[in-house]
């Protein structure tokens, strides 16, 4: 297999994951710029994630895009490092990965700059060194860099940009983010990381063990629903940016507030037991929170 077949493996291995999202990435509807631009910043961000947490595929070709030695491909903080770098050839240069290569056009067509891409690089770094949160503002700084940003991207491209819809999409980003964790509890646990805020599994009664068990107890099982009322309450405060936009745009939003609200729900139909797995929506179920986001009742 030749040096340029297997960057293109890897390209498409990481923008394949798009179909496993929680929430459309550039569903079809959408004008096929603004697709593109939209699967040019998710393969960014995927790549950056899939280094954060150790999931790159076997072989090393990430490393080797990247410039990183063969010795060194498994030290994470090496990697962002170096994904940094080619980040910055991005907006100055010629970047060596195609991921970066293909977010390159992006970039100069719609005015991006570089701060929602490194705070995406951050969040990564911040994993390597923080696996547990003390308190729920602590909680919503590390959201500010995973999260936010991502939001703040798709108001970029799609030219829509303003002060008050970026504080709407992050009130979503952030409740989306934090209803990730609440269905990954187990999943995170495994990586001996914990997005619960200690003080809350304080006031709750609840101990790093209990989160290691095949099903919640009572007060897990409170712990959660708490948590998935201040996300729900977030996607509350967020939902009006739905109806602040028209067209494609608009149905694209309402996808995503629409997605937390029925991946709460899903939740709370499991009685609020997400160790044995995350529970997920059904597309029913979906659909009539889309309806009923558009309709701005909820």
């Amino acid at each position: 297999m030749t040096p340029t077949a297997t960057a293109r493996d890897a390209e498409r291995a990481t923008l394949d994951k798009a179909a496993g999202e929680n929430f459309p990435v550039a569903p079809f509807f959408l004008p096929r710029a603004w697709r593109d631009d939209l699967m040019a910043v998710y393969g960014y961000a995927r790549l950056v994630d899939d280094i954060g947490d150790g999931d790159l595929a076997p072989g090393g070709t990430d490393a080797r895009l990247l410039g990183v030695p063969s010795d060194r491909a498994g030290d994470r903080l090496v990697m962002l490092d170096a994904l940094e770098a080619d980040l910055r050839r991005v907006f100055d240069g010629t970047p060596r990965h195609p991921l970066l290569r293909r977010l390159q056009p992006t970039v100069r067509r719609c005015g991006l700059t570089p701060q929602p891409f490194l705070g995406l690089i951050a969040a990564n770094r911040q994993d390597q060194l923080v696996s547990r949160y003390e308190t729920w503002d602590d909680l919503l700084a590390y959201c500010e860099l995973s999260a936010n940003p991502v939001g703040r991207l798709v108001l970029a491209v799609t030219g829509t940009s303003t002060p008050e819809r970026i504080r709407r999409s992050d009130a979503i980003c952030t409740a989306l983010q934090i209803v990730e964790h609440l269905q990954d509890v187990a999943e995170d646990l495994g990586r001996d990381r914990i997005y619960l805020p200690a003080e809350d599994m304080k006031r709750f009664h609840v101990q790093e063990t209990d989160l290691a068990t095949p099903t919640a107890s009572a007060s897990v099982r409170a712990l959660v629903a708490f948590e998935a009322q201040r996300a729900r309450d977030l996607l509350n405060e967020g939902a009006p940016l739905v109806g602040s936009v028209h067209g494609r745009l608009k149905l694209l939003l309402a996808g995503f507030v629409a997605g937390g609200r029925a991946a709460i729900d899903a939740i709370a139909a499991a009685e609020y037991d997400v160790l044995p797995g995350p529970p997920k929506p059904g597309k029913v179920q979906l659909l009539r929170e889309v309806g009923v986001t558009l309709r701005g009742e909820g």
